[in-house]
This record gives C-alpha cells, sequence and structure tokens, in this order.
C-alpha cells in the first residue's frame, strides 16, 4: 500500500510538472518578441513574398537532399548560424530578396537560379508570382 502511494504521488507531482513546463512554453511563444519556429506563407502573398519564401524552400530541400548541418550550410553561404537558421525558418522578412538569391547562387549552378514569372489564375483573379 505504501508504494501504491509513492506511486500516486510521483504520478501528481509529473503532472503538474509538466503542466508547469507546458505553460511555460505557452509564455514563451506567445511573447510578442519571440523569434523561434517557423513562420508561415501570408494567406494571400505578394509576388516579392512567394519569390523569397520559395528560396528558402529550395535552400533547405538543398539541405535536406545532402544531408547537411546548419553550421555546414551556413559555411557555404557565408552566414552566421543563426542567419541561415532564419532561412531554413522562412523569415522571409529577415531578408531582402537579392540577398536571397546571392545565397542560392552560392549553393546552386548560376543557370539554376531564376525568378520565373507565372500566371496564376484564382476566383480573385489573375495573379502573377515570381
Amino acid at each position: 500500500m505504501v508504494n501504491y502511494n509513492k506511486k500516486s504521488v510521483k504520478l501528481a507531482n509529473s503532472k503538474t510538472h509538466k503542466e508547469k513546463e507546458f505553460a511555460e512554453y505557452l509564455q514563451k511563444i506567445e511573447d510578442p518578441n519571440y523569434q523561434g519556429g517557423s513562420w508561415a506563407l501570408p494567406e494571400n502573398p505578394t509576388a516579392l513574398e512567394q519569390a523569397k519564401y520559395d528560396l528558402c524552400e529550395k535552400i533547405l530541400v538543398h539541405k535536406q537532399d545532402n544531408k547537411l548541418t546548419v553550421n555546414k550550410l551556413a559555411q557555404q553561404i557565408k552566414l552566421s548560424v543563426a542567419e541561415t537558421e532564419d532561412i531554413l525558418y522562412y523569415r522571409i522578412d529577415h531578408f531582402t530578396l537579392d540577398r536571397l538569391m546571392d545565397y542560392a547562387s552560392k549553393l546552386f549552378a548560376p543557370n539554376q537560379v531564376r525568378v520565373s514569372i507565372i500566371k496564376n489564375s484564382k476566383k480573385n483573379g489573375n495573379r502573377l508570382y515570381a
């Protein structure tokens, strides 16, 4: 019986500990200055936002396909690890399109880095994406 009670106390303590950790995590991510995690593309992105997002995606795919660490990728594109993580987490507001094009050109052959204009018909009308 005593062991059972100790287990019950342990379970109760671990539950409150998990709840406390979760509350701390929520507080952290709800902070307006929180910089972690991926950023989503806006619902109706501009051509510039879409182009920057697509470049970030290409760089991430390159990292995954070549099984590169963040450090190795940062060395290849001559950025700090923090700035490289900004690219990998799609923080497109941190970069201009020309900077992202420059970083991509360090990873891909010159004829692989292009901007294409594609006409995309939607219910809201025609939009051009780069």
